[in-house]
């Protein structure tokens, strides 16, 4: 795939942003709160799938390098054996397929905007939550309940990520009827 400049800087500015969002985060037990998924979820509707999914996949690859733009300042290839990886690996299949529910520009109303921003975020929770519930369980030694993961891990953060997919539908929406952000 060959990127232009435009393409680049679109894809690094969503990066930064979902990094950005990761330090302003509320520690509450194994995952945080941040606004990292709001972030993502930006990246698919602006950008479309691939090139969100493309800034979110440059994120984690940054972060597994080493470099501390994972939430609590973390990073590093240990980082896959965090609890929380699951959801990361999330962002990137969320800002796809919210992409692509968003792809046709002709038909953008905040409706279907806001059925893509509640798409991904449950993407995200599709992948975290078992993530999570295989890391605590298998690796971490603790032995809890999938009821438990689901509490802990979605139940939550429903509230603030359904006010964050509103908020991130509302932005959208508009922006997405007045300019022309390329899609691949």
């Amino acid at each position: 795939m060959k990127l232009s400049v435009k393409e680049m800087v679109s894809i690094s500015l969503f990066t930064a942003l979902t990094a950005i969002g990761a330090f302003l985060s509320i520690p509450v037990g194994d995952v945080p709160i941040t606004l990292q998924s709001m972030f993502v979820i930006l990246s698919g509707l602006l950008l479309g799938p691939k090139l969100g999914a493309l800034s979110q996949l440059v994120y984690v690859l940054l972060g597994l390098s080493g470099i501390r733009i994972f939430a609590g300042f973390s990073g590093g290839p240990q980082t896959i054996f965090k609890p929380s990886f699951g959801f990361l690996i999330g962002f990137i299949f969320a800002a796809y397929i919210v992409g692509k529910i968003t792809n046709n520009r002709s038909k953008i109303n905040f409706r279907r905007v806001l059925l893509a921003t509640l798409t991904g975020t449950f993407v995200i929770y599709l992948f975290g939550v078992p993530y999570m519930y295989l890391i605590l369980n298998n690796l971490l030694g603790e032995t809890i309940p999938f009821s438990t993961a689901l509490k802990t891990g979605f139940i939550i953060f429903l509230p603030g990520d359904i006010l964050k997919a509103i908020l991130s539908s509302l932005v959208a929406s508009k922006i997405l009827l007045r300019i022309n952000i390329p899609q691949l």
